[in-house]
């Protein structure tokens, strides 16, 4: 029963943790729209205004990834697999979802993932330096 009264509360942070994104991501469009309406006074306040423009994309990427996580996460709840890694069928630890309420995966799938993953990536660099930066499908 503490499992169940546990993810009943990550459902409670993922929610409000979605509607914050969904509100931030709206404001940091609007704000990126404002700015680009807005006219420059010099070249410095131009360059000023376009490394702000940057980093709040970057953030709002960074944001948007996050909600689709969360999104996905409470999707899964659901469904029932929420809690069960996407790859073992196993019970992913309390520990790890408080951690990180949006995991798909137990801790070992993770790194497997990730070590697999960084090969991939490796070799695929490889590849697109071998050709001059096209990659041959």
């Amino acid at each position: 029963m503490a499992r169940k009264e546990s993810l009943l509360s990550l459902r409670a942070i993922l929610v409000r943790r979605r509607d914050a994104l969904r509100s931030a991501l709206a404001g940091d469009l609007t704000l990126l729209k404002e700015l680009r309406s807005e006219s420059p006074g010099d070249v410095i306040d131009a360059a000023y205004d376009s490394a702000q423009d940057e980093i709040s994309s970057q953030l709002a990427e960074v944001e948007s990834r996050e909600l689709a996580h969360i999104e996905n996460a409470l999707d899964r709840m659901k469904v029932g697999k929420y809690g069960v890694c996407e790859v073992c069928n196993g019970k992913i630890p309390m520990v790890r979802l408080h951690a990180l309420p949006y995991a798909t995966m137990c801790i070992d799938c993770q790194r497997e993932s990730e070590r697999s993953g960084g090969i991939r990536r490796e070799v695929e660099e490889r590849s697109e330096e071998a050709v001059g930066g096209e990659l041959e499908l």
